[in-house]
């Protein structure tokens, strides 16, 4: 989903990534609220005044949607849901949840405190707006408020709406789930709502685009569009999640693996290795035991005139919880490390020992057959 992050900060033990798309996003709510809202709302004022109050909107907007999203990560939390952290990006934000939620009950919670929190600020923004303005006048800081309270409360609104993955189509799914007890013929009836509800949005967005509201147009089309996607990746999710829990990673390694010794040069690496057996990643071993491995990233750092004088212990990566697991793990986790690591292989350990490898198309060709069988 996302491109390059940026860590900001972290709050309540939750890391707060910024995506690039974000500052686009930035971008335009400036550009709208300092060109569009604000004059029309409190008109005659300076020009730079009215790219302030923009700024201080787009603060607002960031506010809400950090402050919405940590509401989805403490439930998530408080119904023991491992959490990746929250990311903004040019759609909004997202609580990264690693796993689905255990129960029908905390799927819902999880995915109501949103919505909950968005009105609760709604409600603050428009009784600060009250305060700013006593007497009932437009002043510089009611609009602010103003405007909060009301974007808060789109926020919810559309968040409410029971399209998958939004949080009403959460909180639908939830209910669904709890009635048919079943997780994925809840998703698939929710992902299809969701679809449907994305197609809408494509349509509308691209009447507006012909009606002569260029930017609006794309806007709601690009929304419908990422809908539409998200909703169908989630149900398939749900399907891999399914097809591999309980399955051991044992069942899907390979027990005798090409392994390299961490004095061999990078060079002979390549040559007698890479380009013979074509792995993006070799197990160091040394006395039996794992030490590291290397993979073509580590091998395209050095120069091609240092290979010859480099070895692989110099450049391999230590045995770490991203590039190993155990054998004895269930084979979604490795699925989740190889996704959330961008990565193709893992080493499978036992006792401290280099068991097998663990590749991402023998996990995909068994994903495949497994999903073809459920479906016949």
């Amino acid at each position: 989903m996302f491109g390059r992050r940026i860590k900001l900060f972290s709050l309540f033990g939750f890391n707060v990534h910024i995506d690039a798309s974000w500052l686009l996003l930035a971008i335009l709510v400036v550009w709208s609220l300092a060109s569009g809202v604000f004059p029309q709302l409190i008109p005659g004022l300076p020009t730079t005044t009215y790219w302030y109050m923009g700024a201080a909107g787009m603060v607002g907007l960031f506010a809400a949607i950090v402050l919405h999203e940590l509401s989805h990560a403490l439930v998530a939390r408080r119904y023991g849901i491992p959490m990746k952290g929250i990311t903004l990006f040019i759609f909004g934000g997202v609580a990264q949840m690693t796993e689905e939620p255990p129960s029908a009950r905390s799927e819902f919670w999880t995915a109501a405190a949103g919505p909950i929190a968005s009105m609760a600020l709604a409600a603050l923004g428009y009784l600060g707006m009250s305060l700013a303005a006593p007497a009932g006048e437009t002043t510089v800081w009611s609009s602010l408020a103003g405007y909060f309270g009301w974007m808060n409360a789109i926020l919810a609104g559309f968040n409410l709406i029971p399209a998958f993955p939004l949080d009403g189509g959460r909180m639908l799914r939830a209910a669904l789930w709890h009635f048919r007890k079943s997780l994925r013929s809840a998703t698939r009836t929710a992902s299809r709502i969701g679809g449907a509800f994305g197609i809408f949005l494509i349509a509308w967005g691209a009447l507006t685009l012909v009606s002569g509201n260029i930017i609006g147009g794309l806007w709601i089309g690009l929304i419908g569009l990422f809908l539409r996607q998200a909703s169908q990746q989630s149900y398939q999710q749900i399907l891999v999640r399914r097809a591999l829990q309980g399955e051991p990673v044992e069942r899907f390694m390979k027990t005798d693996p090409v392994t390299i010794a961490p004095d061999l040069t990078v060079q002979a690496l390549v040559q007698k290795y890479v380009l013979t057996h074509y792995h993006k990643m070799f197990p160091v071993v040394k006395d039996d035991r794992p030490i590291g491995c290397v993979n073509l990233s580590q091998i395209k750092n050095v120069p091609e005139g240092q290979r010859e004088q480099t070895r692989v212990a110099d450049i391999a990566e230590d045995c770490n919880d991203q590039n190993t697991i155990e054998a004895d793990a269930d084979a979604t986790d490795a699925l989740a490390r190889m996704s959330r690591n961008n990565l193709s292989r893992l080493l499978v350990l036992k006792d401290g020992r280099l068991a097998g490898i663990v590749a991402l198309k023998d996990l995909m060709r068994f994903l495949s057959l497994k999903i073809e069988l459920d479906h016949v």
